[in-house]
């Protein structure tokens, strides 16, 4: 029996329970889980902005017959540490990236990564191509490839970015009474999800706080940087990348506004859009997800 009957027969409904383990990233205590044997090769889930490792609960329980999977918090998530100061550029991820493959000391890694996670993960493999077997990454290019306003002279972004920090400052995370509140706030955010995966998102996105429930996220990750991430910059480290490439869109995303993006910086890649799906295309379209995922990572 195939990895996909098993999973229609719904033999992965019920969640294993994966290890939580630590690493140090910065001074920062990163938490992720791990799955699987480890005699298995490794494969590195990397969530989203404002997300969580558990996020990946269904992927990793799919893939954990053939590997050892870890899924980090990036820091600021999750049950991670948060930063002070609230550095949270794309850079300070890929370091912790970096971190957390010489704590596994499993190079080379698989990576599956989910929008600001597949940035992350092309950023790390750009810089150390050697340590990345495969990616795959969903709707995980960058928002530079299409917002195509004219990029704002320095003093403006500078100018831009002390104020958004000063106002992070002043905001308080949300507080939900309930946690069926909280969930409906999931539910609003992603029309996919079905209220059994929202619930268990919610649980799992969710802190105990005065008053009932918060995000785990800090608000901080909210905040950019004045130094904006560009093409050029991009498709260097792209060109970096040596290893085969899976690049997935939902195309009810923002991603589809991509077009005719040049992804001729790639040596090897190839691109699927899939349809019903939005930008969290491996929760709602995940049998349509999988089979894309099992299909590149079995050749």
């Amino acid at each position: 029996m195939d990895v996909g009957t098993w999973r229609s027969f719904g033999l992965h409904s019920k969640p294993m329970s994966p290890e939580s383990r630590t690493f140090t990233s910065q001074r920062l205590q990163l938490h992720f889980l791990v799955w699987g044997d480890e005699s298995n090769p490794p494969l590195l889930l990397i969530h989203g902005t404002r997300d969580h490792a558990w996020s990946w609960r269904r992927t990793a329980e799919a893939l954990a017959d053939r590997y050892c999977v870890y899924a980090p918090d990036l820091r600021g998530h999750g049950d991670s540490g948060w930063a002070t100061g609230g550095e949270y550029s794309i850079i300070d991820y890929a370091l912790d990236l970096h971190a957390l493959g010489e704590a596994i000391g499993r190079a080379p890694y698989t990576i599956v990564a989910h929008s600001l996670g597949g940035g992350v993960a092309l950023q790390y493999a750009g810089a150390f191509p050697e340590k990345v077997s495969r990616i795959i990454t969903i709707e995980g290019l960058g928002r530079h490839l299409w917002d195509r306003r004219e990029a704002r002279p320095a003093h403006e972004r500078m100018r831009r970015w002390v104020e958004s920090m000063r106002e992070l400052e002043q905001r308080q995370p949300r507080v939900y009474e309930t946690l069926e509140a909280a969930e409906e706030r999931m539910r609003e955010a992603n029309g996919h999800l079905t209220p059994e995966l929202a619930r268990e998102l919610t649980e799992h996105g969710v802190r105990r706080v005065e008053g009932g429930f918060a995000w785990k996220y800090d608000n901080f990750t909210r905040s950019g940087s004045p130094y904006e991430f560009n093409m050029e910059d991009a498709r260097d480290l792209w060109n970096q990348v040596r290893c085969p490439i899976l690049i997935l869109f939902g195309e009810e995303s923002f991603g589809r506004r991509m077009g005719n993006v040049d992804l001729s910086a790639f040596h090897d890649y190839r691109s699927v859009r899939v349809e019903k799906a939005g930008h969290w295309v491996h929760h709602d379209q995940f049998e349509v997800f999988m089979s894309h995922v099992d299909r590149f990572l079995a050749e």
